[in-house]
């Protein structure tokens, strides 16, 4: 009935936006038992994030670091919490131009991002309102 899209190997993370990182820090690290990993400033991002594993997954928190950045943009729109949903890809470019022929737009990247990856987000609209990463590396 749907066609399978084969090069998403896994949910790589969940992004939340956060306005405290450290009190966000403290929840997390209460609710999963375990502090987070590491944390990563993205200054072309206006973000830092800390991340903590979930078995094979990961949480990103996301915390601007200016109020002209994306995630201050989307706190004061959207409020805090769930930003993102990110799956990880072997093939960055491949994946873009498989999904574009199917009609999904990519708005930003293939870029530079946190954990060492290149990314790229489709557009919410394409995605049942849902903002998409896609993480390679």
């Amino acid at each position: 009935m749907y066609e399978e899209i084969t090069l998403m190997k896994k949910i790589d993370h969940l992004g939340i936006a956060v306005i405290d990182l450290e009190e966000a820090e403290k929840i997390f690290t209460d609710v999963l038992g375990t502090a987070p990993y590491k944390r990563e400033e993205v200054a072309s991002e206006k973000v830092i994030t800390s991340f903590f594993k979930s078995g094979e997954s990961k949480i990103e928190l996301l915390q601007s670091t200016s109020k002209d950045g994306p995630i201050a943009h989307h706190i004061v729109k959207r409020g805090a919490g769930l930003h993102h949903i990110a799956f990880h890809v072997d093939d960055l470019e491949a994946e873009i131009t498989e999904l574009e022929t199917k009609g999904y737009r990519c708005i930003s990247g293939p870029k530079d991002g946190a954990d060492g990856k290149r990314i790229a987000f489709l557009h919410p609209s394409d995605t049942a309102k849902v903002l998409v990463e896609l993480c390679e590396g």
